[in-house]
């Protein structure tokens, strides 16, 4: 053997070694951070633009029948559910039925007016940016949740802290579309002036569920599909992520994580009547295909987006000089949907009752992660902080 073949192969298995001990130390941190914050279940991946390289999954998707909780186990990952939000606008703008711009009343049914500032004019890219002015009146929003307590055995005591946390399910369960009219046409059942901000479009940042929903309901209007079927036709099919789906299927019961609260109870599995804000229900393997595409789409190699459109979805949307009301820049300023950390990092969170999730692409790096647990987790940044310190580096 030459003395080159030689050195080329030690580099090899010293660099195979070097990665495999970085990432049973990120394995090791990950058991203390299970532990530590009583997980049910949780799933981390890491990926690169081309493959997943790093994959471990801790505890149990079901205690009670002592199902492990694995890359394959599928649960609703709460507002990360946004980002296909940014990407199904983006592919609408191709599409040709609006632009960032548009105003939103010029695609709606229906007359939508901000009574606390009614001159002030909505559009598509408000809502992608979450300064419409629509906001989420937690009187009318929290009971949107819609509980299936016949699908699966919960805890009645979990359940019952729930309502009391505001989950009483008292708006009937409806489309999306009649849901929007009824909380924000003055003639709908649930419209209120609570239900937008005291500022015209543009000005104050709020963080709106049902602003993002909206968005969604745009692109079922001109698409003429459900926001369902057209995220199927244009993102999860090309991608192949065939676990992923927006309602509850019996039929892949034993395939779901349980969600569960603080005292491993379970809770009843539920959907969401907004189901584009915080809805999906997918697992880590999927999600790995979702982030290698973004990060193959953001360096200009992946087909589901025109390059410009990736660009115009990572690009800041609020100028340093003048952000609007409500954010703070040096934390983070935002795409369409996405989050920009000040890091570097492109990523969203998400939470919900039982559920938390983190998906995050480093574009220096070209490295992202994920993770997903069944429980809501109040302080996500033991896991997040350790998940950007493995992919900041190539």
């Amino acid at each position: 053997m030459s003395i080159i073949q030689t050195i080329l192969i030690l580099s090899s298995t010293l660099s195979m070694t070097f990665g495999q001990s970085r990432f049973d130390t990120l394995t090791r941190a990950l058991e203390r951070v299970y532990q530590r914050d009583s997980l049910p279940g949780l799933s981390v991946v890491l990926v690169n633009e081309k493959k997943i390289i790093y994959q471990h999954s801790f505890g149990y998707a079901n205690i009670e029948q002592q199902i492990k909780y694995s890359a394959k186990s599928i649960q609703n990952i709460g507002s990360v559910s946004k980002t296909f939000a940014a990407l199904a606008l983006l592919k609408a703008v191709e599409l040709g039925y609006f632009d960032l711009d548009t105003d939103i009343n010029a695609i709606l049914p229906f007359k939508v007016v901000n009574p606390n500032a009614p001159t002030s004019r909505m559009t598509v890219r408000h809502l992608a940016n979450h300064t419409s002015g629509i906001i989420d009146n937690p009187s009318i929003f929290y009971d949107t949740y819609q509980f299936d307590t016949t699908l699966a055995a919960y805890s009645s005591v979990a359940y019952a802290k729930l309502k009391k946390l505001g989950f009483n399910q008292r708006v009937r369960d409806c489309s999306l579309g009649r849901f929007m009219y009824d909380y924000l046409n003055d003639r709908g059942q649930y419209y209120a002036k609570e239900n937008f901000g005291l500022d015209a479009a543009g000005r104050s940042s709020s963080y709106s569920n049902i602003g993002s929903a909206l968005a969604a309901y745009l692109v079922e209007i001109k698409s003429g599909m459900s926001y369902a079927d057209f995220t199927r036709q244009y993102i999860f099919r090309p991608l192949h992520m065939r676990q992923t789906s927006w309602f509850l299927n019996a039929k892949r019961l034993k395939r779901y994580a349980h969600p569960y609260d603080d005292n491993f109870s379970a809770l009843p599995f539920y959907h969401l009547i907004t189901y584009p804000d915080g809805g999906l229900r997918t697992n880590t393997a999927d999600l790995s295909k979702y982030l290698i595409a973004l990060i193959k789409g953001y360096q200009g190699g992946e087909k589901l987006l025109k390059r410009s459109s990736y660009s115009t979805m990572f690009t800041p949307q609020f100028a340093k000089e003048s952000p609007p009301k409500g954010i703070r820049l040096t934390t983070r300023n935002k795409g369409i949907f996405w989050n920009l950390y000040v890091n570097g990092t492109i990523g969203h969170d998400g939470d919900d009752p039982g559920v938390s999730s983190f998906l995050f692409f480093n574009p220096k790096t070209g490295l992202g992660g994920v993770f997903l647990s069944n429980k809501y987790v109040a302080d996500k940044k033991s896991i997040t902080d350790l998940l950007m310190q493995f992919t900041s580096m190539p």
